[in-house]
């Protein structure tokens, strides 16, 4: 099912544009207009890394031409709400780099320019952490780490002076703070004012594992160890991710080399293998594998789960394929929706979806690293 992998891709940019992608299953169930977001952000990051892989320059056209669409002259963002101090809207930034570089367009630059200046003004906890959003005060959330951290990495080696400690620094504090020493697994979020509802009161962190948290925190580094130069801060993130990876490889399901939606409850009712963090924890195996930070044992479990995920998740519906078993979205409060406590019910409650782009973004990565084993 390999050869028709691309031309699943081509088939929904086809069905797709700037005010409607057939990606964002979240936007057209919610009715509302098209906005700079991070579900598109993560749709043309792939795209651009099927660019690289492929050689064909259609993923290319459709990013630039996508991200054009919503990036004024002087820089500033269409849509984009300065107020909402959002992590997750600084992802779709990620683009703006190879962009400028291709196009020599001087509006990516000031659009990268606006939104480091975001991140400037980014609200922090009292241990120097973002917040993950002005709704989540003193909040931080693994899935922040990704929308946030590889972005910050690309400024400063694009055109900042180079200077990766805060990253560093906040990436060790999650590490400090979330990490479960019994299973090394990390918790979704934590609560540094120990105030949100669904905090514990000692620790500030919430209550389970989620695989795509997990997952986001996993592409986080492997993204970070590819643009950090060699010095003693990449070596801490080395020692942080090699860690995790060999904590999160002990859950792979044995026979499809999947990953459950609650990591560390396998079989219990409710629970399901998860295509969109499986995806993402194959991608982190396999990059980290080319980059010589894993051993090429992590490359094979990272090619066994992305088969597992061709083998139990595609499948042909009217012609086409379909990437199945995505959970649509979850998270954690805010105070106003107390549905989402980060309980185990709650997770497995979530709707589960098809060929939404938080599960076909990672899968095309982890299909751009398969195909650079060959």
């Amino acid at each position: 099912m390999y050869e028709e992998i691309d031309r699943y891709v081509l088939h929904l940019i086809e069905q797709s544009s700037p005010e409607r992608t057939a990606w964002n299953i979240e936007g057209m169930r919610a009715g509302k207009p098209a906005k700079w977001n991070y579900v598109d952000g993560c749709m043309m990051t792939a795209l651009l890394a099927m660019t690289e892989i492929t050689g064909d320059q259609r993923y290319f056209d459709f990013a630039e031409s996508f991200i054009d669409s919503f990036v004024n002259d002087d820089g500033t963002i269409r849509t984009y709400k300065t107020e909402g101090h959002s992590l997750d809207d600084v992802n779709e930034g990620r683009v703006l780099f190879p962009l400028f570089e291709k196009t020599g367009k001087e509006k990516y630059k000031k659009a990268a320019d606006f939104l480091w200046r975001q991140l400037e003004a980014q609200p922090r906890t009292g241990e120097g952490s973002f917040w993950h959003k002005q709704i989540y005060p003193n909040q931080v959330w693994l899935d922040g780490i990704y929308m946030a951290q590889p972005y910050a990495a690309l400024y400063e080696k694009h055109f900042g002076g180079g200077d990766y400690s805060d990253i560093v620094r906040q990436i060790k504090t999650v590490h400090d703070r979330m990490r479960d020493e019994k299973t090394g697994l990390y918790y979704h979020g934590y609560d540094f004012s120990r105030e949100a509802f669904w905090c514990d009161k000692e620790t500030g962190l919430s209550q389970n594992f989620w695989l795509r948290a997990i997952g986001w925190f996993s592409v986080a580094l492997a993204d970070l160890l590819e643009i950090l130069p060699a010095n003693e801060g990449r070596k801490e993130l080395e020692h942080i991710f090699t860690q995790l990876m060999t904590a999160v490889s002990r859950f792979a399901d044995e026979a499809t080399g999947m990953y459950w939606q609650v990591v560390d409850q396998p079989g219990r009712e409710g629970n399901y293998l998860e295509s969109s963090g499986s995806a993402m924890i194959a991608y982190a195996m396999l990059k980290g594998a080319r980059l010589g930070v894993l051993s090429n044992d992590y490359a094979a479990q990272g090619k066994k789960t992305f088969d597992g995920l061709v083998k139990n998740c595609m499948t042909f519906q009217d012609g086409q394929l379909c990437l199945d078993h995505i959970c649509l979205v979850a998270g954690l409060g805010p105070e106003n929706n107390r549905r989402r406590d980060g309980s185990y019910a709650y997770y497995i409650s979530e709707p589960v979806v098809q060929n939404d782009a938080k599960g076909v973004a990672p899968f095309l990565l982890c299909y751009t690293e398969v195909k650079r084993l060959a």
